[in-house]
Parts: C-alpha cells; structure tokens; sequence
C-alpha cells in the first residue's frame, strides 16, 4: 500500500510591515535580540528586511538581514532562527520556504547571497540541544546551496585582567594612512590562516588587492580614531615586523585585524603587537574588548589565551558559491 503523501504546512510569509511589530519578530529568540531596537533606529536594519513565517499568530520561523549604519543594501544575514517546537519536518519546511521567498524579495536578482553567520555556544558539539539548533539550521542551508565557510572563536578581554608591559622587543607609531597600512597587509596574505582571506585569494585576488577588499569593505568604516591603529617595528626606526588595528564597531571595543609580516613569524611577535591594541582600547575604559580568529588559526587563537581573553561564543559561516 502507498502511503499518503505528507500534508502541506499553511503559514503565511511575509516582511515586517514596520518597527511596530518588532515584539512579533521576537517571539523567537537569539542572543543578538537585544540589538534590534537600535538597529532598527539606525538603519542598520529595516523592516522590509526582516521576514517572518506565521501560522495564525505563532511564529514558526524569521530571519533578518544586516548592514552598516547608512549602508543601503544588506551586507549579512545574521538571524535565522525556526521554532524548534516544532515537529523535525515543519521545522525544516518552514525554515526553507521563509529562507528562499524572503531572499527572493530582497536579493536582487545575479547579486551574490551575503554571508550567514550564526553565534553558537562554545561547547555546542557536547551540549545536545545547542546541537540541534545547529544541525536544523544547517540542513536548511544546505537545501538552498549554501556551504559552511569556516567556524571562528569569539573572544572577549575584560577588565581586571592583566595586560603586560612593553616588553622592550618592538617599538609602535601610528598607521600614517591607507597606503601605508596596504603595504604591509598585502605580504600578510602570503601563509595567511584566514579562511576569508584564502577564500578571496582563491577568487583569482591579487594579494594586494586581497587587502584593498579588507580595507575598504571593513577598516574604512570605523568611525573610531585612526590614531589608535598601530604599527609594529623593531627598535630604534628599524623595520616593520607587523601591525595592530584597535577599533569600536557599532556595539563593542574590538581588535579589528591584527597580522606579522612572513619574515617575523615564529618569534613570539605576536603578543606583543597584541598586547599593545589591548592596552590602547583598555585606556578607554572599555567594559570588554572583543576580537575573533578561525578555529583552524591555532597560533592566533593560543595568542589571545596568553593576552587572556576568553572564548565565549563560537561562530558559524556559510556562503552560497
């Protein structure tokens, strides 16, 4: 006998009809919820980018989409999240047929997917339930094309804890402009661990222009003091062994891009120029400092332990080819 084919799940999809009905896209959570309002206010999301899949008046699934403050198309897809309630197969007919109609209305048509990011707990492999989440997420992704990038640790400095002296090796001056910062991101591609990085000089990137696409697309956009950017060298004028770029985002302190130049690696170099962003942004009072590495980057990762940061969260990212 044949069975029955499965029922068709009704539910409706549809955007936000404005910042009013921001208590219904919360009806689900996620640890960035606390943001939205703000966001909201300042452009950095709009309501036409925020879906929800409705059933009456439960919400079964929503996604939101993410820019910069005053950008004009979204940059990052940073909330995906289903009711997971829900019965396996709901969950992922819900997820997938909010993902593809709301990507469908705010995607132009040839323009490349932004990048999905998801924070996940430290421990999520061991803890059953942080799992799931993922896993469901995941499927759903992978129904639409999409591919996991790369997983990242996110780090987090917080006062009290000991940032070290000078240590005597290196001497630091300011970043005098764009140019000068270029020269040395571009042999820093060179062995770099990044994914991102990678990713871009697999496209076909020069590494110099693999470093223009880094600068403009991210360190251009920080509105904190360029005079807290810093570039190592050795003693008495000599040559530059690396650099730091201390910034503040829209929400925390962070360490924003942080590399050694190829000659000066393996010399301990690193916690150095590390420990001297730390203090540059621990001198603003700051109640955290917030920086992340890809998991596979061991050596950055054991770095940021010794300067005592702590890893408090992990990170997914999927693109879509």
């Amino acid at each position: 006998m044949t069975a029955a084919p499965a029922a068709h799940l009704e539910f409706t999809v549809r955007a936000l009809s404005g910042p009013d009905e921001l208590p219904l896209f919360q009806r689900l959570s996620y640890v960035l919820d606390h943001e939205l309002e703000d966001d909201l206010a300042t452009g950095r999301r709009r309501p036409e980018w925020m879906w929800v899949a409705l059933r009456g008046e439960r919400v079964l699934a929503r996604l939101s989409w993410w820019t910069t403050t005053g950008g004009d198309r979204p940059l990052a897809l940073d909330f995906f999240d289903v009711d997971d309630e829900l019965p396996p197969a709901e969950r992922s007919e819900a997820g997938l047929r909010l993902l593809e109609t709301a990507t469908a209305a705010v995607v132009p048509a040839g323009a490349p997917r932004p990048e999905y990011g998801r924070f996940i707990p430290p421990d999520w492999r061991e803890d059953p339930a942080a799992r799931a989440v993922v896993e469901t997420r995941t499927a759903v992704l992978e129904a639409t094309g999409a591919r996991q990038l790369v997983e990242r640790l996110r780090l987090e400095w917080r006062p009290g804890t000991a940032v070290p002296a000078p240590g005597g090796r290196l001497d630091f001056r300011a970043v005098a402009g764009r140019d000068d910062l270029l020269a040395l991101m571009t042999p820093v591609m060179e062995g770099t661990l990044d994914v991102h990085a990678r990713a871009d000089l697999a496209s076909g990137l020069t590494a110099r222009e693999a470093a223009e696409k880094h600068y403009d697309e991210e360190l251009a956009g920080y509105t904190s003091p360029r005079a807290w950017w810093r570039i190592a060298q050795l003693p008495g004028g000599g040559e530059p062994v690396g650099f730091v770029i201390p910034a503040r985002n829209n929400y925390n302190a962070i360490i924003a891009y942080i590399g050694v130049l190829p000659g000066h690696r393996g010399k301990g170099y690193i916690d150095e120029i590390l420990a001297e962003g730390t203090r540059i942004l621990a001198a603003e009072d700051v109640p955290r400092i917030r920086a992340a590495t890809d998991l596979a980057n061991v050596p950055m990762a054991k770095a940021f332990e010794r300067a005592g940061y702590v890893n408090f969260e992990r990170a997914l990212n999927f693109v879509w080819d």
